[in-house]
């Protein structure tokens, strides 16, 4: 195994639970996605790619569907940032306590989203997409912050 250069020693050593939560969060989507494609697959009719648009909040399909794209809408807009504030040197436990806040929140809105068939606003799951949403936009100001210095 190749010995890891300086940048990547530090990144390590001061970073590692910021890198931990960045890779939950992409299991997290790697999951949904399975799962979204699974349930289209179990359907007794179905096109390849195609989500009905007859389906609504009462079908699991739908919702293991719109997870997964409400999770890709959202992740750039984390990430970006995330990697980002690794490459500035940001204050390494705010960045990880924000990226846990994010992972585990956008945790439970999938976990709301798949058991809850309800087109109410806000639902249960709206108030993690909002814990989410804040951590996001706090990541977002102290990094705007710590880069202006």
């Amino acid at each position: 195994m190749p010995l890891p250069t300086p940048l990547a020693s530090l990144l390590l050593d001061q970073y590692l639970w910021s890198i931990w939560a960045l890779l939950l969060i992409a299991a997290t989507a790697s999951l949904q996605h399975l799962v979204a494609m699974v349930a289209h697959r179990k359907q007794s009719q179905y096109i390849p790619g195609i989500v009905s648009e007859e389906l609504g909040h009462d079908s699991f399909v739908f919702r293991s569907n719109r997870t997964f794209l409400n999770t890709l809408e959202n992740l750039p807009l984390m990430v970006g940032p995330a990697v980002i504030a690794l490459l500035v040197g940001m204050d390494a436990q705010w960045l990880a306590g924000l990226l846990w806040v994010f992972a585990i929140a956008r945790i439970v809105h999938m976990a709301l989203y798949y058991a809850i068939a309800t087109e109410a606003n806000p639902s249960p799951r709206s108030h993690f997409f909002a814990i989410g949403l804040l951590s996001n936009l706090t990541l977002l100001v102290m990094l705007a912050l710590h880069i202006a210095g």
